[in-house]
């Protein structure tokens, strides 16, 4: 038995409001002895990611630098399909390859050092090149991201169903993304100071990303796990269709997956609250630190709190964002049609919510399904509910294309719509009873 250095120990407890007379639940002897150095060394690798997140935006920053390198609109439009569909929709085919090893920590090191050599060659890209040639570099850099990113996902939950105990993984996350978000913050303040030097404060970010994520992956290499079971652990076709078989089996995990597929609504509304805020073609240009700022605050000032509530319930934070994302689109709404939308404070307000609700689904979706399935199943539930989520992302982005033709206004209608469906398909989920 090891026993935790006593600083490891007083920041662990203050952290995780745990005390020493606390048995672990659903994990090993060894693995709760090693929890308060663990539980540190996720917060730590896990909100070094989550900054280089930030840093490299494809939403926002890197879709502005497409554009300041002149890279053509078409491509420009390719960020974001590669991005989502890159870290989704390989995950069933990878879990299982990830399910053989005994460690998987080794995976989302490997990982974090991908998405480190992505940025680093989206930067290269973006010092050396223009036009077409740098959007195409620049969506190959992101494919590498987004693949690397699709192991790390799965990797990552399984290690912290076996490394943190049930009732404190919410709060890692939330500790995680709380620290995270300053380094964003931070970030989009020096973009609004130095707005006439934007181009460089981009480039500079994009370096701190890339060496974050081999922070990361330093950190992550350092965890005490323990060796799991690897049996499963063929790959390829035949073990993804057998895998999509969990879908008739388990009523759980599929209503799980439709709550969260409704729910994705939260992340795919913003850019429409932004056209609506929007009276002419250079406002979300110079608006980039502002957007970054609004996103970084809501993570900052929400995502301690939603992983605390996730490790009481879980279930609950689901319905209560679905409600809460639902009611920032429509506050979106009422603004715009009282003629608001323009003014300093209407938008970024509505803005600011829905990405708390964000928040929340993120921490909510991920805290549910670690605590919904034991060991042996987590790696490929998460792999099969971030493959279908991966389509229905893509899915959902050709029908807000095709809503957008109707106006901006009737697909934030119909988000709105999409994020209540996801808070009444949530109360149906079973109640897990962290609490």
């Amino acid at each position: 038995m090891t026993t935790p250095r006593p600083a490891v120990r007083l920041s662990y407890e203050m952290l995780a409001n745990d005390d020493e007379g606390r048995m672990c639940r659903d994990i090993s002897e060894e693995a709760c002895n090693h929890q308060p150095q663990n539980f540190l060394r996720h917060a730590v690798a896990l909100g070094l990611s989550k900054s280089a997140d930030g840093l490299a935006n494809p939403k926002l920053v890197l879709s502005w630098l497409m554009t300041h390198l002149g890279a053509p609109a078409g491509l420009v439009g390719l960020l974001v399909p590669i991005r989502e569909a890159g870290a989704l929709l390989p995950q069933l085919f990878t879990a299982a390859r990830i399910r053989a090893m005994a460690q998987r920590k080794w995976a989302w090191t490997a990982a974090a050092f991908g998405q480190g050599a992505g940025v680093a060659i989206i930067l290269a890209a973006a010092l050396t090149l223009s036009g077409a040639a740098a959007g195409v570099v620049i969506l190959l850099g992101l494919a590498i991201l987004a693949l690397s990113r699709s192991v790390a996902s799965v990797a990552y939950k399984d290690v912290l169903g076996k490394t943190i105990d049930k009732g404190q993984r919410g709060t890692v996350t939330g500790v995680a993304g709380s620290w995270s978000a300053m380094i964003v913050i931070i970030f989009a303040l020096v973009l609004i100071l130095f707005s006439e030097a934007r181009a460089a404060v981009v480039l500079g970010a994009l370096a701190l990303a890339a060496c974050a994520w081999l922070l990361a992956g330093l950190t992550f290499a350092g965890l005490a796990e323990d060796k799991g079971a690897q049996d499963g652990g063929a790959n390829g076709f035949a073990a993804a269709l057998a895998n999509l078989g969990y879908l008739r089996e388990d009523p759980q995990l599929l209503r799980f997956i439709l709550a969260r597929g409704l729910l994705t609504s939260t992340a795919l509304a913003p850019p429409y609250l932004v056209v609506l805020a929007s009276g002419d073609g250079g406002a979300a240009l110079e608006g980039l630190g502002a957007l970054v700022l609004a996103s970084a605050l809501a993570a900052l000032l929400s995502s301690y709190v939603w992983g605390r509530l996730a490790d009481r319930s879980s279930r609950k934070v689901l319905i209560w964002t679905g409600i809460s994302g639902g009611g920032a689109m429509v506050l979106t709404l009422v603004f715009a049609a009282l003629g608001l939308e323009t003014t300093v404070w209407a938008m970024p307000l509505a803005l600011f919510g829905l990405m708390i609700a964000h928040q929340g689904v993120r921490l909510g979706r991920a805290t549910y399904l670690v605590d919904m399935v034991g060991q042996d199943r987590r790696a490929i539930y998460t792999a099969i509910a971030n493959t279908v989520i991966g389509v229905i992302l893509l899915a959902s982005g050709v029908f807000g294309a095709l809503a957008a033709l109707a106006g901006a206004a009737t697909t934030m209608a119909l988000f709105a719509c999409m994020a209540a469906g996801g808070a009444i398909t949530a109360y149906g989920l079973k109640e897990l009873g962290n609490g």
